[in-house]
Order: structure tokens, then sequence, then C-alpha cells
């Protein structure tokens, strides 16, 4: 396989990748359902996902509107005191659960009124016995207002994103809303939302760095549609800075950092808070694994953080923009497991483009970035989701590995120009 297959994700566009090797988790499709119109008689024809021993399904979680059945069951809670053959009893552990029975029932009076239902069409193409055809694909998510003054935090996927024809917002009383997309990026599968509406209540944003493996997790969202809608489920945060691997069924992303968390998440969560105890936002759900139980993904709020302050303040975000296309190190070793970098983490720049920051700073193809200031850098979309807390006219400190020698390169950041 090429280098140039995979090392299309950029600071600079929307990543085309070829299968990522080095992941945990594939995603071979998005599995969702729809309804196309205006075809009433001849479906869309499915496409056939791959098949693979080692491949772990991942799908983004937006539920699409039409008819989608649902079947249930009872499942019965088992609790067991067995003591395991060679582990000692410890009786100076006291546990007193009276302490946290109520921390659920307070995090949903808290924070539903600020949980918001996503309903969106979009237009798409579509083959069918006759040919190609244009339809309307409706879609259901969750949003998370961050702001009394009507900004929603949700995915990027869930506003198809960016090019849904209709957005409507369904508030906790009941009112429906029209919302615009100010901003999104599918890279990290983050978008603002803005309505115009009165008395709204915004939700409070925790710390995602204090989060920690069996810390407590709940979620709030619209599992299979707006029947179901600001549902809650609890369990705990059970990984950290997991990478997964996505798929819309052309194009695929990796996305890092996720916490991982066994509260129940389902198609139509999508967007919705992860919260900790307090209340607080601690991630934006975004994926589930397909084949496997307990298995949920947010991307981390201080992800969104600098993203959702911008715009707050000043309505817009100006993303930074330093000038290179390149791709994760693990990706090039994976296609070329016999080079020497002397890293085997960070960015490979493969392209350093005419004229923007990188260029004038000295930065040249084949130099690997592993930092940026005091951030650690270890993959592409890492490196992304750290430039997203500077500004354009921020200066910042590149660590590069060049020809096996660790350097530093300073680089005066600009604005992304619309085109790239």
């Amino acid at each position: 396989m090429e280098f140039e297959e995979f090392d299309k994700e950029s600071l600079d566009g929307t990543p085309e990748r070829a299968e990522d090797k080095t992941e945990n988790f594939k995603a071979e499709s998005i599995t969702t359902e729809s309804y196309i119109a205006p075809e009433p008689t001849q479906p869309a024809k499915k496409k056939k996902s791959g098949k693979g021993k080692r491949i772990v399904s991942l799908i983004l979680i937006v539920v699409l509107s039409a008819g989608a059945g649902f079947g249930g069951g009872l499942a019965a809670m088992y609790y067991a005191q067995d003591i395991i053959p060679g582990f000692a009893v410890r009786s100076d552990i006291t546990i007193k659960p009276e302490s946290n029975i109520n921390t659920a029932e307070a995090i949903a009076e808290k924070v539903i009124p600020s949980v918001v239902g996503i309903s969106t069409s979009t237009e798409v193409t579509y083959q069918s016995w006759f040919g190609e055809q244009k339809g309307v694909a409706s879609g259901v998510g969750t949003g998370i207002i961050v702001d009394e003054k009507g900004y929603i935090l949700t995915n990027s996927h869930v506003v198809s994103d960016g090019t849904a024809e209709k957005i409507v917002v369904q508030l906790t009383d009941g009112r429906e809303v029209t919302g615009t997309v100010l901003w999104n990026d599918k890279n990290i599968d983050l978008a603002i939302v803005k309505i115009e509406a009165n008395n709204l209540t915004a939700a409070e944003l925790g710390d995602s760095e204090d989060v920690r493996i069996g810390s407590y997790a709940l979620a709030i969202g619209n599992p299979l549609g707006l029947a179901f809608d600001r549902s809650l489920t609890q369990g705990v945060i059970s990984g950290l800075n997991r990478t997964i691997t996505v798929s819309d069924g052309q194009n695929q992303i990796t996305m890092d950092g996720l916490l991982q968390t066994d509260a129940s998440i389902n198609s139509g969560n999508s967007g919705g808070p992860l919260l900790n105890s307090k209340g607080q936002v601690i991630g934006i759900n975004s994926a589930k694994a397909q084949s496997g139980e307990g298995l949920g993904f947010a991307i981390p709020i201080n992800t969104a953080k600098p993203i959702v302050d911008e715009i707050k303040s000043k309505g817009e975000f100006k993303r930074a923009y330093i000038g290179i296309k390149g791709g994760s190190v693990s990706e090039y070793l994976a296609a070329y497991p016999d080079a020497n970098l002397g890293s085997e983490k960070g960015v490979y720049i493969a392209q350093i483009y005419t004229d923007s920051p990188a260029a004038k700073a000295g930065l040249k193809e084949g130099d690997i970035i592993i930092g940026v200031n005091d951030d650690k850098v270890d993959t592409m979309t890492q490196l992304i989701s750290t430039l997203f807390q500077y500004r354009p006219g921020d200066s910042v400190s590149l660590k590069v590995v060049r020809d096996l020698r660790t350097i530093t390169v300073n680089v005066t950041l600009t604005e992304m120009e619309e085109s790239r």
C-alpha cells in the first residue's frame, strides 16, 4: 500500500484514510436505519460490510428516523458473593452505598433541562432500480445546551457534518425551534448549533483531565429516537485515551483520546452528555462498539472547551492553521515497517504548503512532530485537537524529530483559509 493512501488526514481538510492497521477497533460501516424519499417501492441498496475475525465494528451513534423497530425484554440482576479461591477477604473496607443512592436522581434533575433532541433532514443521492435518485434522509440525535444564549454542543455527524438542510431542536419543555450550524469539524466529530430561544438552562462543564478509570459516569440522550427522549443510563469510566476508527462507508476517521464507558449508549445518544457524579459534562457521547456490550466512547469535554468559549464570546471560531499535510507515524510504520524515523509516535509531515506558517518556520517534509509546547503529540488527531487550544497569531514551540535528532521549531500560527 502506498503511503499516499493514508496520509491525507491533515490540518487543512477532510481526511481520507485507508484502513488503519494499528487500531484495536475498526468500523466496517456506519449501521443506521433510514427513510429515503421519494422512492416508495425500491429502497436504496444496502452496502455489504466486510467481515474479519479480528475486526470489532464501531458505529457513530446517530439514529435515522424512519420506522426504527424496538425489541425489548427484561434483564434480571444477579449478585453473587462467592469468594474466589486464593483471594484473601478484606474486612477493613467499609462500603456505604447510601451516600450515593440519590446521585442519578440529583443529576437528572440538574441536567435534563439542558439536554435537547436534534432532528435533521439531509438531501442524499442513492442508487435504485431506476438509476441514481435523490431523496431526503431524516436523522435524530442529542445535544447539550452550553450557554443560555442558545449555543448547543453536539456531534458533527448528528448534523450531517454541516450539510443538514433543516435542523429542528426539541427543548425539554416541548418547544421546537430551528437550529443553525455555526461550526463543525468531522475530524473530532464536534459541532456547535445555535438556536434563538429564551428561558434556556445551560449545563455545567467539568474537567475531563480529572476523570479516572472507575469514576462514576452517567449518560443522557435520546436512544432509538425521541420516543425515548432524555433517557438516563449509568455506569463507570471503563477506559481512558482510547483510539477507535469509524467509517461512513466511504471515509475512515481515527479518533484519539476518547473516554470509554459501560453506561448504556444506543443509536440516538450521539451528541448527548457523559456526566460525572457532580452532574458536570465530562464528555460528548459519540460512538459505540457494534459487536460488543458496554463499550461506548465519548469525546473529552476539554477538547471542546476552547471552541465553546470562543464561540460564546465571539460568535465564531477561527481555527489556527499550521500548513502541513501528514499522518500518524504509526500509520507510516504500518506501511513501511522497516523505516527508521527516530520515533514510533508523532506526526509524519508528508507535505509543507507554500507560504504557510510551517514553511516560514523551516519545517521540512519528513520531519516528525512529537510535541506542541508542553503537550505530547502521538497522532495526527491529537495534533489537531491540541491546536484547537490556540488562536491565529499565537506562537507555538514544536518538538520535532529530524534526521533522528530532536530539535525545536517555533511557529507562528495563522488563520485557516476557507479554501483549505
